[in-house]
């Protein structure tokens, strides 16, 4: 005689299909939040501890970069404040905060390399570079939300936000 498993409630498959937060994404909470502050605080501390006056441009860079650590440490605060299933919202977040931060060092990289007059073509080769992953990785994100709110409305009925 065969052994019939028992059916799961839509809920439960639900659930199944992306807890709110497992123990991976835990860590992976932790360490962003711990990076992003850890890097903000570098970085300030490299820029306060800089003689005066810096030029306008290198205070630019290190405010873009402490807003960048700032943003990683907010994400990963976000993450860990989840109570309930995120159907891939933080890889979407993650992928957009890695392409912003990419196309933003990109363009500081590329301007610099033309105000000193050395090799645009390995700047932008590299920038470019960095930029097509990330945009990979936010392609592949939205994808993985479409699918999973595609299957909640399949196993509800209704439409998630």
């Amino acid at each position: 005689m065969i052994e019939e498993e028992p059916r799961l409630s839509a809920q439960e498959m639900i659930d199944r299909l992306e807890p709110s937060l497992s123990l991976k994404r835990r860590v992976r909470a932790v360490a962003a939040l711990l990076a992003g502050l850890a890097g903000a605080v570098f970085v300030s501390a490299l820029w306060w501890s800089e003689p005066d006056p810096l030029p306008g441009r290198t205070q630019l860079v290190f405010a873009l970069l402490t807003v960048c650590c700032l943003a990683w440490a907010g994400y990963g605060g976000w993450l860990l404040t989840r109570r309930v299933p995120l159907f891939a919202t933080d890889r979407v977040i993650a992928a957009w905060m890695g392409l912003a931060a990419s196309a933003a060092t990109t363009t500081a990289l590329a301007a610099v390399a033309v105000q000193r007059g050395t090799g645009l073509v390995p700047a932008l080769a590299v920038g470019g570079l960095f930029v097509a992953v990330a945009l990979v990785l936010a392609v592949r994100a939205h994808a993985r939300r479409r699918a999973l709110l595609r299957r909640v409305r399949e196993l509800t009925g209704r439409e998630e936000k």
